[in-house]
């Protein structure tokens, strides 16, 4: 875990990807690294030959669409963040054809004070469908159900995401480089002191702990959050698994890396995300009295975290409303009616 020990990810070999066991993944809570499942990408190969041969590689399937990059001085030590304030980035963010980030990535590989430079998350569908085709998984519907998992690639030098979350379940595949994932559960939220809402570094909240240089007298809880820490160090052709909410810090280790991912969550498209009823609990619930916050969480646990069909159960069918299964009916009443409120 960069200057902490933590236990290694579970790892295992499956002969292909439809061998994955993401039902114990997901519901299980245990995240997995498959080792070498995807080595014969011809991305990885080409990784294997050599970083030119990689850009390469990338570049014979470019369009020519302008991606989103993002340039940080070699003094940030490859750490995408805050500057002092915690109200701005340390680094720039620009959107420009992807040539401009491999030609400035070729023009400081091997420099012992290059900037950090990577491009993220470029949606493959929308740039590099082809090279999208060519490596892939394999994998469809009876993974990620009626809607189809939004791919992206990154590429960059050695650079380091802060720990974040998401909000979909995440399939990476480390194609060339070598990755380090230091991952936390869900729970160790307050032990991972999650900076400002917004700006944020890369549009998620992420910890303001340093994992290279903890002050735990600022971050006390975060030893707390070492001991549930689990760490996946990826190669080429790995493939890492693991559930949506799950804290992340990642690492790019070489002086060219790519990572390919697929996020992908299997709740109806009708449903809102959750974060906006987080946001609007802030608004409304957080600065109540206690007592009146935990009759709240009592309706809440009733309502909303406890079995889906409780609520509707004591009444007739035709009497349940919201409070039978959600459709796409439903919910976009349920959405006018909110918005009737909000707007009041």
């Amino acid at each position: 875990m960069t200057a902490i020990t933590a236990r290694r990810t579970l790892e295992t070999t499956v002969a292909t990807p439809g061998q994955i066991p993401f039902e114990a993944v997901l519901t299980g809570q245990t995240p997995m690294l498959f080792k070498g499942l995807a080595r014969d990408w011809p991305l990885v190969q080409a990784g294997l030959q050599s970083a030119q041969a990689a850009r390469d590689y990338i570049r014979a399937y470019d369009r020519g669409g302008r991606v989103v990059g993002y340039t940080g001085d070699a003094s940030i030590g490859g750490r995408f963040f805050y500057d002092d304030t915690h109200t701005a980035m340390n680094f720039k963010a620009e959107r420009a054809p992807l040539e401009v980030f491999l030609q400035r990535l070729e023009e400081v590989e091997g420099r012992n004070d290059a900037p950090a430079v990577y491009v993220g998350s470029a949606d493959l569908d929308a740039y590099f469908p082809d090279l999208k085709a060519a490596n892939d998984l394999g994998l469809g519907s009876e993974v990620f159900g009626p809607e189809p998992p939004m791919a992206g690639i990154w590429i960059g030098n050695r650079t380091t995401a802060a720990a974040h979350y998401d909000m979909s379940n995440n399939i990476a595949i480390c194609a060339v480089g070598r990755r380090r994932f230091t991952l936390f559960p869900p729970d160790q939220v307050a032990n991972l002191y999650p900076g400002p809402l917004e700006p944020t570094p890369g549009g998620q909240v992420v910890s303001l702990v340093d994992f290279q240089n903890p002050n735990f007298d600022a971050h006390p809880g975060f030893r707390a959050a070492i001991d549930s820490a689990q760490v996946a160090e990826m190669e080429p052709g790995d493939v890492l698994v693991y559930p949506a909410l799950w804290w992340h810090q990642v690492e790019a280790l070489e002086p060219f890396n790519v990572l390919v991912n697929n996020w992908w969550n299997s709740a109806p498209a009708h449903l809102d995300t959750p974060m906006t009823t987080l946001l609007h609990g802030l608004l409304s619930l957080r600065d109540r009295p206690d007592f009146e916050k935990q009759g709240w969480k009592a309706l809440f646990d009733y309502y909303v975290f406890g079995p889906a069909d409780r609520a509707g159960a004591p009444m007739p069918e035709a009497a349940r409303g919201p409070l039978g299964p959600m459709d796409q009916t439903k919910a976009r009443r349920l959405r006018a009616y909110l918005l009737d409120r909000l707007n009041r």
